[in-house]
């Protein structure tokens, strides 16, 4: 029998999005190929799932709570089940099939509510968290990446006074662990960054794990943006290497991502290094080279605050900017169109400080 191309066949659009979207090949033996670039088709794949951090208003409540979205497809969040350690979670990483968060705080504050669970979710599901392992450090407001095998956990901070962090640069811890995503277990050393930060963004290739601004204090009276981008070859140990600089005019020191692709990763800025205004500046790289980062456009919200996150399915990217609004407002980035960012649709509640993952990110393939 000879090979039959079907081209652009559409699936039909529901509550799930998309199921198929491009050009389909069968060939003789009946098996379908479909094209690997747009992440719709993955059965059923393409899930952002948001979870933990603390209320975006006051009194601030800590959240348990986790919201999903369907990438492809505009629209709000939905409940996905509860965190099984409330507050905030600083960070989150996955495979195509597993979710994880890490890190954070527990609700009452002080150091000794800093904790080290990390904890594992089904994406394509919905239901509560489950205890994978513990950290090797306690971070609170770190960042993650992957590929399909391996999480790689990043920096933070470790104490309730910003500046006395045992490890990294004041508050900026220089650690980085691993896990195998699909044994469950404590995490391994991999390694240090070259600068000891929190609240760095960071974005995923295959091969490569990015990791890029952030804050450190060198003492109680001095605050400490950081420009520079790591990244570390995920399928390795050792510690991380100089990849670039963000760009000289990004003043904020706060970062999340706002999406990333196998080839390109872009970041979302957050408070200024002043603590007096916001820089809603969107930068990418494209990973496999080294070098600064590049303008990419804007954010829509431009209101100072700490905490934003986002993720992506290769093709678009969700985020929420670090803001002080107290909106639950996501924003979409084209991830291969240079150019602003626009309106997404609402996560059921607001937060701040919480985690972000999918089962359709760049570090996939």
């Amino acid at each position: 029998m000879s090979e039959i191309k079907v081209n652009n066949i559409q699936g039909l659009e529901g509550t799930h999005g998309p199921v198929i979207s491009g050009t389909v090949e069968m060939n003789s033996t009946g098996a379908m190929s479909l094209p690997r670039g747009d992440t719709t088709y993955r059965g059923g794949r393409g899930r952002g799932v948001f979870g933990g951090g603390y209320g975006a208003s006051s009194p601030y409540p800590n959240l348990s709570a986790m919201d999903y979205v369907q990438i492809a497809t505009t629209g709000i969040g939905f409940d996905f089940g509860d965190l099984t350690t409330s507050g905030t979670v600083s960070g989150g990483t996955a495979s195509s099939t597993r979710g994880l968060f890490f890190g954070g705080r527990r609700p009452g504050g002080g150091t000794s509510n800093i904790h080290t669970t990390i904890q594992y979710i089904t994406i394509s599901s919905t239901g509560n968290s489950f205890f994978f392992g513990d950290l090797s450090f306690r971070p609170v407001i770190g960042s993650g990446a992957s590929n399909n095998t391996r999480g790689i956990f990043v920096g933070g901070y470790n104490s309730i006074s910003p500046y006395s962090g045992p490890q990294g640069t004041g508050s900026g811890l220089l650690n980085i662990d691993y896990v195998t995503i699909v044994s469950l277990g404590n995490s391994s050393s991999f390694g240090e960054l070259t600068v000891g930060r929190r609240i760095p963004g960071s974005v995923s290739s295959p091969t490569r794990g990015l990791f890029a601004g952030g804050r450190s204090f060198n003492s109680p009276a001095t605050l400490t943006r950081v420009n520079v981008i790591d990244y570390v070859e995920i399928a390795s140990t050792g510690n991380a290497m100089d990849f670039g600089d963000l760009l000289a005019t990004d003043n904020d020191s706060f970062f999340g991502n706002a999406g990333n692709s196998s080839t390109r990763g872009i970041f979302c800025s957050g408070i200024g290094s002043g603590l007096g205004g916001q820089d809603n500046e969107l930068t990418y790289i494209t990973m496999a080279s080294k070098g600064d980062a590049i303008d990419f456009g804007n954010s829509i919200d431009t209101t100072a605050g700490t905490g934003g996150s986002g993720t992506s399915n290769q093709i678009r990217g969700v985020y929420r900017p670090a803001s002080g609004n107290t909106d639950a407002a996501l924003e979409t980035t084209l991830i291969a169109t240079l150019g602003n960012s626009t309106a997404f649709g609402d996560l059921n509640a607001g937060r701040r400080v919480y985690g972000s993952l999918s089962d359709a990110h760049g570090g996939l393939g």
